[in-house]
């Protein structure tokens, strides 16, 4: 707005109720608890967090500002999910399949219906409904062969000013007749899609082989070209799942020292390369991905539900690996992040290094938003930082709100949430420093 020549600020918001603020990132702290500190207020101004302290000198120092009060609530930064499949909305949940049988019997099937930018634009905005339900804010997700697919997601999310991360799935083999492209095609796709959307607004662009099963050599020598020449993009790919797939990786690569060979071999292997479950990693393929700083994604409720194995956090937190959390829906079973952490901590007490709440919040915030890149706009409430956040419910459940009542802390009070908590615990959600 502007008066008499002078452009005036949006007018500011104060959201009162427990501010969760990360500091230092709770793996590398003694005692977890110490990484975050919690605020009684924040201030939102013209999309972004403007200031947090206490309430009252926050008030002093805004007169004017809105005051939503969500006391006994905690505010924190809304959910960063790292891999996705947006295409896969309608089969979630679907039946008792390993990978391999997974994609033939209902991803590439419902893939294939992603050519109808129609049916595309409805996915995209039934997907990006139910996510922010769930209080997540912002996703890095597969789109499928087609542009069409990529344009309705990026569409969608800048309709309502959302920071998301897609991109073109790239297969030239392995795959259905229809979900098909080429080497020059995806290359050229690809190469399109960046120059329309990469950058615009709060939209990125990842560049996406599947996996290397579904493309051939020369298709990800052409990937790795087009990454050599948008360094600034993304890639995204998915990395060791199941022993099978492993097997079938070796089968088709014979020369290859070992699965990430076949990304690396083709100018794959980087720092802004993000690569999804990462569950049974060679002592070659940790030391490489840690050299170059390369992100992994946990996706656990997909791991836990077709059968591909425990994620070892702990070693490769310790190790120094930069990782984020993920649904994977629709192979991970629920669109909530709180049901991610849950499996998370399970899958961590399965290998004996359970994890502690300011942990599993940290991992579903600044952790993706770091595996992402993005760590310096989303994930966390510090002044300068985007203004994306969810109010939390701590007793939405008559259940969650008894174990809440004997809480001895934030920490213990949050942690029944995490393993009980469900959509119903997402009391408000802000996108760009507007309520949802």
């Amino acid at each position: 707005m502007t008066t008499h020549g002078r452009i005036e600020k949006p007018a500011p918001q104060i959201l009162r109720g427990q501010v969760l603020s990360f500091v230092r990132d709770p793996f590398a702290e003694e005692s977890p608890k110490d990484a975050a500190q919690v605020h009684e207020a924040v201030v939102l101004q013209g999309g972004s967090i403007a200031a947090l302290g206490s309430f009252d000198a926050l008030h002093a120092e805004f007169p004017n500002a809105a005051v939503h009060d969500h006391s006994g609530k905690l505010i924190m930064a809304g959910f960063v999910d790292a891999h996705v499949h947006y295409p896969q909305t309608a089969i979630i949940a679907s039946w008792g399949k390993r990978l391999l049988d997974w994609l033939n019997s209902y991803t590439f099937p419902e893939e294939m219906r992603f050519g109808s930018r129609t049916y595309a634009d409805e996915l995209a905005a039934r997907y990006l409904d139910l996510t922010t339900a769930h209080g997540t804010t912002t996703v890095c997700s597969y789109c499928t062969i087609h542009p069409e697919s990529v344009d309705a997601f990026f569409s969608a999310a800048q309709a309502r000013g959302q920071r998301v991360v897609a991109g073109k799935t790239c297969m030239d083999r392995n795959a259905p007749e229809g979900l098909r492209d080429t080497p020059q095609s995806a290359h050229d796709d690809s190469a399109a899609l960046i120059s329309r959307w990469h950058g615009v607004d709060r939209l990125s662009y990842a560049i996406t082989p599947r996996f290397s099963p579904t493309s051939t050599p020369e298709q990800l020598e052409a990937m790795g070209a087009l990454w050599a020449t948008h360094p600034d993009c993304l890639m995204q790919t998915h990395l060791s799942e199941q022993t099978d797939e492993i097997a079938w990786v070796n089968s088709l690569f014979p020369e290859a020292r070992d699965y990430l060979d076949t990304y690396e071999a083709f100018g794959l292997l980087g720092a802004r390369g993000v690569y999804g479950h990462a569950i049974h990693l060679e002592p070659r393929e940790r030391d490489r991905l840690r050299e170059h700083d390369a992100a992994l994604v946990h996706c656990p409720t997909s791991n836990t539900f077709i059968g591909s194995g425990l994620f070892d956090m702990a070693g490769l937190k310790a190790a120094g690996h930069r990782i984020g959390l993920a649904t994977d829906t629709g192979g991970g079973s629920s669109f909530s992040m709180l049901r991610t952490m849950a499996a998370a901590y399970e899958i961590g007490q399965l290998r004996g290094t359970p994890m502690h709440a300011s942990e599993l919040l940290w991992l579903a915030t600044q952790g993706s938003a770091r595996a992402l890149r993005l760590d310096d706009r989303i994930g966390n409430i510090a002044p300068g930082m985007e203004a994306d956040l969810l109010v939390l419910d701590l007793a939405s459940t008559p259940a969650i709100a008894q174990r809440t009542a004997r809480a001895a802390d934030i920490w213990e009070a949050a942690f029944a949430t995490i393993m009980m908590g469900d959509d119903r615990a997402i009391s408000e959600v802000w996108i760009g420093g507007q309520k949802v």
